[in-house]
């Protein structure tokens, strides 16, 4: 059986992939325009590696149609 390999990734780590500020992300996220985080422990979310790509794939893809 093949398994797929998820990678977790902290806020600093989606911040700096993103370049979106701590109060955007959140902001963003409340609103449902960006993916969950799950809570791994009290003090320690995290974010699917996946689910932050595709979102970004989403909006690079949505500008680009924008601009044709």
């Amino acid at each position: 059986m093949h398994q797929t390999t998820r990678r977790a990734l902290r806020v600093r780590q989606v911040l700096e992939k993103t370049g979106l500020s701590r109060t955007h992300l959140y902001r963003l996220q409340q609103q449902g325009d960006f993916p969950p985080s799950v809570k791994l422990s009290e003090r320690v979310a995290v974010w699917d590696e996946a689910a932050v790509d595709d979102w970004l794939a989403a909006k690079f893809s949505s500008t680009c149609k924008e601009g044709e």
